[in-house]
């Protein structure tokens, strides 16, 4: 009775929500929530940096259509509208990428939030009937691990635990907790260190897994508890099917915390934040999945319908309830680094990424929902020259790499079939060349000009995608 009218509860208060919002757009000022997501290393941080600065600046924004038309007046930040909610910290992150020692910001960690307000003139007749409006973005920044969790809402602790241990057991860097695991199975008296071993045990296959390169980790939580570090409600682990589990032994604990975890962090999650959001950035580290070779890719397919069955609530009941027919209206996949290859393969990367996603889309009912795909990199670190080796040319791109050095690197070419990658019809441990091991890039020393924001590739086209339809 009581989780009925909790859900009931939760029902009237989005549609009055709703409400809301639909009165403030048709009568005051419009309001757009963008969402930012994507797995560990995706560039979120520095996403929302660079477009925050090049909308705030837009000399580098010619594809923002409003922008080259003229029509935008101004722009400028606002107090956030959710008091409860951290402030995403762009002026630190913006001096650690463009300062005179730049370096990368620290990357997302929790949910965080930011207003950046226009001044807009409407375009055609009724810029002269109406005159200028002002158009609110709100965009919030939360990590892509969180959206993982989606699928456990309907899943029990006992389909978990048999599908989590069926990833283990294909991954070498699993071997300790599974061990561990074993150890751990049948008992009807435990105490609560072992519980925690336990925990701790899982919790660093997954970081493991995620480091090489694996996206599918959840409890997402578990990689960044935040203040809920140390608490019943992560401290769990999947274990193996009982029978007739003791009713105070190890394993009815363990389901315990799980059904806790999802009651507790995953649903309000959904509930306060994700189902109020209008517009959906997904960032990909396609490159570093490719680069892994084909387990990975195939793990990044696996992730992307994962992270896709969050935006189509019509196939999980539990969504839909807290939804209330409100849908996600556009959902822009991004894949990142694009600066890592020369121009002349960034045709080839927007194809694998429209790949990976059109696969992963195909068995999604958007309802209506527009998505696109795009290479992109938030912060350009490189700039392209042709190299020789063997006395043939390459495109190849120069950068500083994290030591200091300058270095020009070939990363080698992407096919020009991609569904030889998403497929997995290349075979090889990698995909790209070896030079592709150590780009890790460093930001480049910059000098702007008034007017403008930091170098980018293809970040106008993405804020053109996103809201140029609202300016």
């Amino acid at each position: 009775m009581d989780l009925r009218f909790t859900s009931l509860a939760d029902g009237v208060t989005r549609q009055i929500e709703s409400l809301g919002d639909s009165l403030s757009e048709t009568f005051f000022e419009p309001v757009i929530r963008i969402g930012v997501t994507g797995m560990a290393r995706a560039g979120k941080t520095v996403f929302i940096t660079s477009l925050v600065a090049n909308l705030l600046n837009r000399a580098r924004m010619p594809q923002l259509t409003a922008q080259s038309e003229g029509r935008i007046l101004a722009a400028y930040l606002q107090p956030q509208p959710d008091d409860t909610l951290p402030r995403f910290d762009y002026e630190s992150h913006l001096a650690a990428l463009t300062g005179p020692t730049p370096h990368w910001p620290d990357s997302t960690r929790s949910i965080s939030e930011l207003r950046i307000s226009f001044r807009v003139r409407p375009s055609g007749l009724l810029g002269g009937i109406s005159g200028p409006r002002v158009v609110h973005v709100d965009i919030v920044d939360y990590p892509g691990e969180w959206l993982l969790d989606l699928g456990l809402m309907e899943t029990s602790y006992t389909e978990w635990s048999r599908q989590a241990l069926e990833r283990a057991e294909k991954r070498a860097m699993a071997a300790d907790f599974l061990t561990t695991c074993r150890g751990a199975t049948g008992l009807d008296d435990w105490q609560e260190p072992l519980a925690q071993g336990l925990a701790r045990s899982y919790t660093a296959y997954l970081a493991q897994a995620r480091a090489e390169g694996f996206s599918d980790v959840t409890p997402g939580r578990f990689l960044l508890p935040g203040d809920l570090e140390g608490s019943p409600v992560l401290t769990f682990a999947p274990l193996p099917p009982e029978d007739r589990p003791a009713r105070k032994g190890l394993w009815r604990e363990m389901e315990r915390r799980f059904e806790a975890y999802k009651a507790r962090v995953v649903k309000p999650f959904f509930r306060d934040h994700f189902a109020r959001i209008d517009r959906q950035v997904v960032l990909v580290d396609a490159l570093s999945a490719i680069h892994a070779g084909p387990a990975a890719v195939a793990d990044l397919n696996q992730g992307m319908e994962a992270v896709l069955s969050a935006f189509r609530p019509g196939q999980n009941a539990w969504l839909s309830r807290l939804m209330l027919g409100k849908r996600v209206e556009k959902i822009l996949f991004a894949a990142t680094k694009a600066d890592h290859l020369h121009h002349a393969q960034h045709a080839r990367l927007t194809a694998i990424m429209e790949s990976l996603v059109a696969g992963a889309a195909s068995r999604a009912d958007f309802a209506g929902a527009r998505t696109g795909a795009l290479s992109i990199a938030a912060l350009r670190t490189t700039v392209e020259e042709v190299i020789r080796h063997d006395g043939q040319p390459l495109d190849a791109v120069r950068g500083r790499l994290a030591d200091g050095r300058q270095v020009a690197l070939y990363p080698g070419a992407l096919p020009e079939d991609p569904t030889r990658i998403t497929k997995g019809h290349l075979s090889g441990d990698h995909w790209l060349d070896e030079d592709y091991s150590i780009m890790n890039f460093s930001p480049a020393v910059i000098s702007l000009k008034p007017g403008e924001g930091p170098p980018h590739i293809r970040l106008d086209k993405a804020a053109q995608f996103l809201i140029g339809d609202k300016l």
